[in-house]
């Protein structure tokens, strides 16, 4: 009999359609905790430079005159993170087209909670920081880390209902829907036009794969790796090109799922036609329908959930863990702190975090449900939206993400932007 961690007992109890996302969410949630301390103690220990000077080495790869070098920092945050928001985009095609944001009366409460949560936190941070040079830094703020956010919600157990932990996942969604948004529309300094052309005609090629019915995966991922290498060069985060390609990835079955139960009955009943060949062995016939049912699963299932629950693994064990370690590690001078932490950016961030967004979540949650436009989701109460509007408030991945991308070049204000995301998203 299985031995369940507190945590997966609990998973037991989540009876929704999503089940697996949660649970890959949540081990993100605690892994990405681990690396973060990790990264902090690094950072803060005799072996600063060597963490330093580790993430800030080269690797570059050079075909005759032609060379494409970066930083161990830049690749793990250009590159291994295209695979994280490639699944976020995969999550968000499944929320829309099956998930809880397929039927607009259900989906509308975390969707017009989530603009709140975005719109007000912004307006918070600009509001602090309108005159000052960490104006650019407005969109920190309207990030949620959905991994740490449900991992959060999850562990509390029986004392939340599954609609609420629902609520919570559509509401990510639409936030991450809306991150990616930002930075595809507003972090890009200058865009390159024919890099530009040659990443949209890749998409191209991928949405024809799509319609001419091709589910193998490696066309795909060939076309997808140009594209991202034309999203480098555009000038647009090539991150971009993740989400981007997780829209192409086939999402209808090739076979329906009448026809699959249907023929895999009539195969299940030849199987057990033939004798065992022996109390180990299964005869040769079997064998063969057996790798014929595993045809037809595979014809049942589509590319795109494939990809979305194969890479949920390696996101979470390889790619989150490794962003962390190499974003989260600040050193911290624990005398001035008490400064930083009041300095304009990281005070906008704190504040748009935790009072932006509990007041845009919450507050425009309780005005929907008031005018009628929205409902609450089954078995909670506005007590318990209020408290998942401050989970919202728990912003790191996406939000140190977006704070490299506003402060390029300026440490200082990196430094108070992560001040003010690890303060606020541990208030949270």
């Amino acid at each position: 009999m299985r031995l369940y961690a507190p945590w997966e007992r609990t998973f037991k109890k989540v009876s929704t359609p999503f089940e697996h996302f949660i649970h890959a969410q949540t081990t993100t949630g605690l892994i990405l905790m681990i690396m973060t301390i990790v990264a902090l103690i690094l950072a803060n220990s005799p072996l600063t430079q060597e963490y330093m000077n580790f993430f800030h080495a080269k690797i570059g790869l050079t075909v005759g005159s032609w060379a494409l070098s970066h930083t161990i920092h830049h690749w793990i945050n250009d590159g291994l993170m295209a695979i994280f928001f490639f699944v976020i985009g995969l999550e968000i095609k499944r929320e829309i087209l099956v998930g809880e944001l397929s039927n607009i009366k259900v989906a509308m409460l975390p969707i017009l909670s989530a603009i709140g949560g975005m719109v007000l936190p912004a307006l918070i941070y600009m509001s602090i920081n309108y005159a000052g040079e960490g104006a650019a830094g407005w969109g920190i703020p309207m990030a949620t880390d959905i991994a740490f956010a449900i991992s959060a919600l999850v562990l509390l157990g029986n004392r939340v209902s599954a609609p609420l932990v629902t609520f919570l996942v559509a509401l990510a969604i639409v936030d991450d829907l809306g991150a990616v948004a930002v930075i595809a529309l507003f972090y890009t300094e200058q865009i390159h036009m024919l890099p530009l052309a040659l990443a949209l005609s890749s998409f191209l090629i991928l949405v024809s794969f799509n319609r001419f019915g091709i589910h193998m995966i490696l066309p795909y991922f060939i076309v997808g790796l140009l594209m991202w290498f034309f999203m480098l060069e555009s000038g647009i985060h090539a991150t971009i090109a993740g989400v981007i390609a997780a829209m192409a990835i086939p999402s209808k079955p090739k076979q329906s799922p009448l026809d699959f139960t249907k023929h895999t009955k009539n195969l299940l009943d030849e199987y057990d036609n033939y004798p065992l060949a022996t109390d180990h062995m299964i005869h040769e016939k079997q064998k063969a329908i057996l790798l014929n049912i595993k045809d037809k699963i595979d014809a049942v299932g589509t590319p795109s959930s494939r990809l979305e629950h194969d890479l949920h693994l390696p996101v979470s064990l390889i790619v989150i863990p490794l962003f962390a370690l190499a974003n989260a590690g600040i050193s911290i001078d624990f005398s001035s702190i008490g400064d930083t932490i009041v300095e304009p950016v990281s005070l906008g961030i704190i504040a748009g975090l935790i009072l932006g967004k509990v007041l845009g979540i919450a507050g425009v949650a309780w005005l929907a449900i008031k005018l009628g436009i929205a409902k609450l989701p089954q078995g909670s109460t506005m007590n318990q939206i209020f408290g998942v509007a401050f989970l919202g408030g728990i912003g790191f991945t996406m939000s140190i993400f977006v704070a490299d991308l506003a402060f390029l070049g300026n440490d200082a204000l990196i430094f108070q932007a992560k001040v003010g995301i690890l303060s606020s998203s541990m208030f949270a």
